[in-house]
């Protein structure tokens, strides 16, 4: 049983070397984007350090500044930024 285990934790560990550098990756055009979004609408941010998408076109933005926004688009299809 113990080699099972160490096995499967070999295996995560491996997976998550591979797959989090690509996560990465494809996080960094959608950090720039609600960075520039924030920054039209006048708030002040810095910089954009982590992203947690919520849905389509649903984000929470932490900045590095401590602030905290979340953007979405309305029923009308136009974007609104809210500070948290």
């Amino acid at each position: 049983m113990r080699t099972c285990v160490t096995g499967l934790a070999i295996t995560i560990v491996t997976a998550t070397c591979y797959v989090a550098p690509s996560l990465a990756a494809e996080d960094a055009p959608v950090k720039k984007d609600l960075f520039t979004v924030i920054t039209l609408q006048g708030l002040p941010c810095g910089e954009v350090v982590s992203v947690t998408t919520k849905g389509d076109n649903d984000h929470i933005a932490s900045c590095k500044d401590g602030s905290r926004y979340h953007i979405f688009l309305n029923t009308q299809g136009r974007v609104v930024v809210e500070k948290q």
